[in-house]
């Protein structure tokens, strides 16, 4: 197999001081995606998750999987937590692998808030800012079925939530993560307290976009207080929609973009910006330079750009400034060594979906890495 030299300098390769004392190999991010592999009682990850994550091990950074903070966050059947201490050990097998292979790893934290189901919880309504239907279909363990009207948290519950994702902060630097991303996407809790369609409380967590932006912040602090500065990242999609919208309202907007102002207070590692406007729909290069337009101004650290880019876009948004790193989600499922290919212009493995979440090694960890680029192209 005849294999291409290496070409011009690529921005996706070069190093980067994330801060914190942390500098990451490159500027390619694995994207946290839901893998459902954590299929046993106790919701720990596996050997098979020790051997996926060290095989992508080669990216600048990895940004784990979605995980639960405790037992009320959960709303997907076989996700991995970071509510126990028997998690923060298996989790700490995963980081020594990758850590093994000099990789760096953040462990994402996650509640699902109305976009949970009753069947998670022993029968007790999922919670939420107001009690508002979003809308939509879960997967539970008793198959595919509607979501429900969620209870509101009291103030006091929120308060509640919030030590939630401190103690998980505190289990994943025992488990020996490099730092933490905070999940403020996808319609989960976090999401949702930033929504005013989901959001109609009268309280200090409503009304404005900066009552509405408090849940967020005062989890930040928590979160901070755990892993000190630069070690929290936190990712927002403010262009996503819910139900049969194609477009992300103004208020929505305005509130993520008094969020974006606002992490410039908070010592961040970085803002992690998903352009999605619906799942499973390419992001257009016009949407993209619209997300990044609008957010890189507004945020002054680091930003990582995700959704829909590959090593030219890749190379483009980051040359260009609209953003330090770059994030990419299915094609490191079936490219393990994703960085490398990048860097010798090799042809990339198409993911099977189907095996998305089926458990198990199929579609997992069976990818293998691209043949051996030969020396003269390594030195050329």
């Amino acid at each position: 197999m005849s294999l291409p030299l290496r070409t011009a300098k690529q921005p996706l390769l070069d190093p980067y001081d994330l801060g914190g004392g942390l500098t990451l190999r490159n500027r390619v991010v694995m994207a946290p995606m839901t893998r459902a592999r954590a299929q046993n009682q106790e919701l720990a990850p596996t050997e098979l998750h020790g051997e996926y994550y060290r095989q992508r091990a080669g990216a600048g950074l990895i940004v784990s999987e979605g995980t639960w903070i405790s037992t009320g966050a959960i709303g997907a059947v076989h996700v991995p937590g970071m509510y126990s201490l028997e998690q923060a050990r298996a989790w700490g097998e995963v980081t020594e692998a990758v850590h093994a292979e000099g990789g760096a790893i953040f462990a994402q934290l996650a509640h699902t808030g109305a976009a949970s189901h009753p069947d998670f919880h022993q029968g007790r309504l999922p919670v939420a800012p107001s009690a508002v239907n979003p809308g939509g279909k879960v997967f539970t363990p008793n198959g595919l079925t509607d979501v429900v009207t969620p209870r509101a948290l009291s103030a006091e519950q929120i308060a509640d939530v919030v030590e939630q994702y401190r103690a998980a902060a505190a289990n994943a630097k025992l488990a020996g993560f490099d730092g933490v991303e905070v999940h403020a996407q996808r319609g989960y809790l976090i999401a949702q307290f930033l929504n005013p369609a989901l959001n109609l409380r009268t309280d200090e967590y409503g009304g404005t976009a900066e009552g509405r932006a408090r849940f967020l912040f005062e989890v930040l602090d928590a979160v901070i207080g755990v892993w000190g500065p630069h070690r929290v990242g936190v990712k927002f999609a403010p262009h996503q929609v819910l139900g049969d919208a194609t477009e992300a309202s103004p208020e929505v907007l305005a509130v993520h973009e008094h969020v974006a102002a606002g992490l410039n207070d908070h010592p961040l590692a970085y803002l992690h910006l998903m352009m999605t406007r619906k799942p499973n729909v390419q992001v257009t290069a016009e949407q993209r330079l619209e997300s990044l337009g609008l957010f890189r101004p507004l945020y002054r650290g680091t930003l990582i750009a995700n959704a829909g880019l590959d090593r030219e876009s890749g190379n483009a948004v980051i040359g260009e400034g609209l953003a330090d790193l770059v994030s990419f989600a299915s094609l490191f499922i079936s490219n393990p060594d994703l960085p490398r290919r990048f860097e010798h212009h090799l042809p990339l493995a198409d993911a099977d979906r189907a095996t998305f979440y089926q458990g198990g090694a199929g579609g997992y960890t069976d990818y293998p890495p691209a043949p051996e680029v030969p020396q003269a192209a390594v030195t050329a």
